[in-house]
């Protein structure tokens, strides 16, 4: 049985920690967020395309940093790739 993505900043033991109908998310690819969803439903154009730096449990500054993820030019309503960690 294939479990759905968590989404992002939900609980492990929520109840709402798959999607949603009627939301709109992108796929997190790559890095301490990989295989995750951030919800954008509401989001303009512009903070779509710009991407998120996100808190993530794991990155190369100890938990609490930031892992930046933006849609690829390519791609951009595909998902989000991982471009990096930053303080």
């Amino acid at each position: 049985m294939t479990q759905a993505p968590r989404v992002y900043g939900t609980e492990h033991d929520a109840l709402a920690t798959e999607p949603q109908p009627g939301h709109t998310y992108r796929e997190l690819v790559g890095g301490p967020l990989d295989g995750q969803l951030i919800e954008v439903t509401g989001w303009t154009d512009e903070e779509i395309t710009t991407g998120v730096h996100l808190i993530a449990p794991h990155t190369a500054y100890e938990p609490g940093g930031r892992s930046s993820y933006a849609p690829t030019f390519s791609r951009p309503d595909g998902p989000w790739v991982w471009e990096g960690d930053m303080p």
